[in-house]
């Protein structure tokens, strides 16, 4: 008998993991090699631990009280003006980052690849990617300093994201002022704390969330490519917002001005029951309630104006300080049992695809970072204006709708360009990002270019 077989088949028994080697006999040399080299590299006990605390931790109790945030439609002109003149100065002396969470695949979209690399449907046949990176050179052109963009992928996608990069020219970046950073996976689990199987001879792993952000900068060298770069602020959001502005100068500006470690951009829910985490106060400490720990009596509270009390919707979009991700890029944050439908294998060692949750996925959030600092800048925002999730298929925050979302805000603005309610015919017109970023530079010339076009939204996502 192997000897090394044997080693590692005791040691996975004595975590109560033997099944992963069930099919062993039955696999090839090259097969049998894989499996033991997945298992060879497993910290049993710390994975025990991590996986006996993911499922026993539940919402922990605290006093929860409504979380300050600042108006950002309010502002007048000349605060704005000078908010965003401070953002400004802080791109063009290089001081800021762009860092997409984008580990994820499009499969819940039908999409097979990441999901960056996903097209909703526009005229143009953008993909995700290719809008965040024309809206990084627009800013990067008028700040006459490249903003340096980081891309966390995991295993399940950095082979791919990074072909699809390639392939892409970068889109007109220069190589250098990307990279990529892998986040780390873990084992998957059934309900009784088994380790999935992917294959016979593979033992199935899921990224862990994007609450490993911080420990993918430091142990990539990203962390010390920032600081060589003189990084102070980094800009994160989710690569599936369609609309998202990337280093708003605006943004930018507040934060600095604010001063404390964490800003974050937040928009009111659209309804009470809105399958969004909120942001508030837990024992005095900045939050986020996921929107199935939110207490009832709290879901439907409103203040004097009729506002959802907890309503401030926690999308994702983050500036943290530096500082604060190189203080906490080791520290350990809770896991979460994360119930999921997981592709595995059945009894004979079949592909298997569940039609209900049939395990865990381990996963810490990015927000449980949140109470490690004592206040953080809240900005409210038009959620129209920024936010146009891409997470189903079809429905609410689907590609059909994320189209949408872009294309009305294009004509809005061509309307305030003075282009009249609408374009000729009805017609839905697209403004690229390297035209426009927020609006600005629709001259008349720029908007007769526009309207001499004929696209239309077919609102069907495709891949990139």
């Amino acid at each position: 008998m192997n000897t090394r077989y044997e080693t590692l088949a005791k040691r996975a028994a004595a975590f109560g993991q033997e099944h992963v080697l069930r099919f062993y006999d039955s696999l090839s040399d090259d097969s049998k090699r894989r499996l033991l080299d997945q298992i060879e590299a497993i910290d049993f006990p710390a994975f025990a631990a991590l996986a006996d605390g993911a499922k026993r931790n539940a919402a922990v109790a605290g006093r929860i009280a409504p979380i300050e945030a600042i108006d950002a439609t309010a502002y007048d002109a000349r605060e704005k003006e000078r908010l965003t003149e401070k953002g400004w100065e802080l791109l063009r002396q290089g001081k800021v980052a762009a860092f997409v969470v984008a580990g994820g695949q499009g499969s819940r979209l039908g999409h097979e690849g990441p999901k960056g690399t996903f097209r909703i449907g526009l005229p143009s046949g953008k993909s995700l990617f290719q809008l965040q990176a024309e809206r990084l050179l627009n800013l990067s052109g008028r700040a006459g300093r490249t903003i340096p963009w980081y891309v966390m992928t995991s295993a399940d996608n950095d082979a791919e994201t990074s072909r699809f990069f390639q392939s892409s020219g970068y889109f007109g970046y220069a190589p250098d002022d990307i990279r990529m950073v892998k986040q780390q996976s873990l084992p998957a689990i059934d309900e009784a704390g088994r380790m999935l199987l992917a294959a016979r001879d593979e033992i199935g792993f899921a990224p862990s969330g994007n609450g490993d952000a911080f420990a993918s900068l430091k142990r990539s060298g990203a962390l010390a490519d920032m600081k060589r770069r003189g990084i102070e602020w980094v800009f994160y959001y989710n690569v599936d917002n369609a609309l998202i502005r990337i280093a708003d100068p605006l943004f930018v500006g507040a934060a600095a001005h604010y001063g404390n470690p964490i800003a974050t951009k937040a928009a009111y829910k659209t309804h009470p029951e809105e399958k969004v985490g909120v942001l508030c106060l837990k024992d005095g400490r900045p939050a986020v309630l996921e929107y199935s720990e939110v207490p009832e009596r709290l879901l439907y509270e409103k203040d004097a104006a009729g506002r959802l009390v907890y309503g401030l919707g926690n999308l994702s979009i983050h500036l943290f300080r530096l500082d604060f991700i190189e203080r906490h890029a080791e520290r350990d944050i809770a896991y979460h049992a994360a119930h999921k439908k997981i592709k595995t294998v059945d009894g004979r060692g079949e592909p298997f695809t569940p039609d209900a949750p049939n395990g865990c996925k381990l996963e810490t959030f990015i927000f449980d970072y949140f109470p490690l600092a004592e206040r953080m800048t809240v900005l409210s925002f038009r959620r129209e204006e920024e936010f146009a999730p891409v997470k189903n298929k079809e429905g609410e925050d689907s590609p059909r709708t994320a189209c949408r979302l872009v294309l009305d805000l294009h004509r809005k603005w061509l309307a305030e360009a003075g282009a009249g309610p609408q374009p000729p015919d009805g017609r839905d017109i697209e403004i690229s990002p390297l035209v426009s970023y927020a609006g600005e530079g629709l001259t008349p010339d720029v908007v007769k270019s526009l309207l001499e076009r004929v696209p239309s939204c077919d609102g069907e996502g495709e891949s990139g």
